[in-house]
């Protein structure tokens, strides 16, 4: 089984504004209402782990498991029995930036979790999102 939900904005910051945001994952409590605290643990690479404590919730260990600048990034998260992978993906559409994030849910609890997690992850990520693309724009300017 597998769960999935996704938003979209749009900027006028350039994508490498975006990306340098994305990068400081110290800093992603600055524009994502939903994360408490986020730290990474070495460069922004594949392969490098990090932790996120979201609001509410307990620290939550995640790893990146893509990364191409400078068209994004995924990172996974481990539940008992089930996996959360955020990808996040930027494209340029008639000179503007489309950010867009996605969260996929699966494994043998997708059914557990995506009760538990999906409505709150499906309510909150096009703020997420839209915050993200305002927070670019009052960086670049």
């Amino acid at each position: 089984m597998s769960w999935s939900t996704q938003a979209t904005a749009r900027t006028r910051a350039h994508p490498d504004e975006v990306w340098r945001i994305w990068t400081d994952v110290a800093g992603w409590s600055r524009w994502d209402p939903e994360v408490e605290s986020s730290r990474l643990d070495g460069p922004f690479v594949e392969g490098r782990r990090g932790v996120l404590k979201p609001r509410g919730g307990p620290e939550t260990p995640f790893v990146l498991i893509e990364v191409d600048r400078p068209r994004g990034f995924s990172n996974r998260s481990r539940l008992p029995l089930a996996s959360l992978t955020f990808i996040h993906t930027l494209r340029e559409e008639a000179g503007e930036t489309v950010i867009e994030h996605r969260v996929e849910m699966d494994g043998p609890l997708t059914f557990l979790f995506s009760s538990l997690l999906g409505t709150g992850l499906a309510r909150s990520l096009p703020t997420s999102v839209e915050r993200l693309a305002r927070f670019a724009e009052g960086a670049a300017d």
